[in-house]
């Protein structure tokens, strides 16, 4: 008997967690937002919006994220918009503009309606960062570190060793506003504003593989590294500015 009914309840037991179809998902340890994600089939940007996450998306165990998910409805027969919101539990408003209804909210029969998914508000949304998440644009070994003095001298960031021809990498997102050739120093220069006065910079490239005006994300390549300008061997030099001034990138970039 205890088997039998095992068998029975078992089928409900697996829809209540099944991550392709449950609206509320308690993280287990290890588990990350792209994971949960691409098990339920929800962009992880919605997932983030909906629980008022931010960059970079960290998750603990035993948060509960709502997962929005949207359904869609085949008007029959009968149907009214009343009828339909009470069904699915969303104020009709949300569905009349989500699909475009204005008044008298004419509906045919064989309409597909979206039907919105409705969330809880976040209990403790976190607060918006005003500044980036970086990230090391290149692997190689920091050959020369970040030493500016009160008067100028010194060295203004990080020298990474590297081969010629290496990708290297867009340290956060944001938009190029400097790519082209810069004959005192650095020969080939990037340049990257991140917002909120955040700017980094990349120099000595071999090639420049962006130009002014593209949008980049992290991680993304913006030109391969070289020997161009004063360098004396391939490598990348790389800096972090906030508000013109620059900051010791190793005090902003994750552990190695």
């Amino acid at each position: 008997m205890k088997n039998w009914v095992l068998l029975v309840l078992s089928p409900l037991l697996l829809a209540a967690g099944n991550p392709a179809t449950e609206t509320e998902h308690t993280v287990e340890e290890g588990e990350t937002l792209g994971g949960i994600a691409g098990r339920a089939n929800v962009p992880a940007a919605v997932i983030a919006a909906a629980n008022g996450l931010v960059e970079p998306y960290n998750v603990r165990a035993g948060q509960t994220l709502q997962i929005p998910r949207q359904r869609v409805h085949i008007v029959k027969d009968g149907d009214t918009g009343f009828g339909i919101a009470q069904r699915y539990g969303v104020p009709f408003a949300n569905i009349a503009i989500a699909n475009g209804l204005a008044e008298p909210y004419t509906m045919v029969t064989g309409d597909r309606l979206i039907i919105p998914a409705v969330m809880k508000v976040a209990e403790n949304p976190q607060a918006p960062r005003t500044e980036p998440y970086f990230r090391w644009p290149h692997d190689g070994r920091v050959m020369l570190g970040y030493s500016l003095r009160a008067d100028g001298g010194g060295h203004d960031g990080l020298d990474f060793a590297a081969n010629r021809g290496d990708m290297v990498r867009a340290a956060a997102s944001g938009s190029v506003v400097f790519a082209d050739l810069e004959p005192k120093r650095f020969g080939r220069l990037v340049v990257i504003d991140h917002g909120n006065g955040w700017r980094t910079r990349y120099g000595h490239l071999d090639r420049i593989t962006v130009k002014l005006g593209d949008v980049v994300k992290t991680g993304e390549r913006i030109g391969t590294a070289g020997q161009a300008g004063v360098a004396t061997r391939p490598e990348v030099h790389f800096e972090i500015m906030q508000n013109n001034k620059r900051v010791d990138p190793a005090s902003k970039l994750p552990g190695r």
